[in-house]
């Protein structure tokens, strides 16, 4: 090993478990994360056409209720679920950026 070359401080050891750690919370985070916005997809996208005959017998401009949920409904919670994403994951990229450098 050359003699100029850099040791390693215990600085950077830990700065490398800080790094570590935050990207194993922010990963955690952002599976947890995933999951819900997962299960309400799937709850909004299915849940409105096993209770579409519940809802036939109201009618929205002339349409069954049930159409214009499936219709709307459905695709408003999905444009509302990937903006829900894109914000928290926004946030949560900052905030492990952040505390992988130290800042509060």
């Amino acid at each position: 090993m050359p003699l100029d070359s850099p040791t390693p401080s215990s600085d950077d050891g830990a700065r490398q478990r800080r790094l570590l750690a935050a990207r194993a919370a922010h990963w955690q985070a952002s599976q947890r994360m995933t999951a819900v916005l997962l299960s309400l997809w799937l709850v909004t996208g299915y849940g409105s056409v096993y209770f579409a005959r519940e809802l036939a017998r109201f009618t929205v401009f002339g349409w069954p209720l049930s159409f214009y949920m499936a219709a709307q409904g459905a695709s408003l919670v999905s444009l509302a679920i990937i903006g829900w994403y894109a914000w928290r994951m926004r946030r949560l990229d900052l905030a492990c950026d952040a505390a992988a450098q130290d800042r509060p």
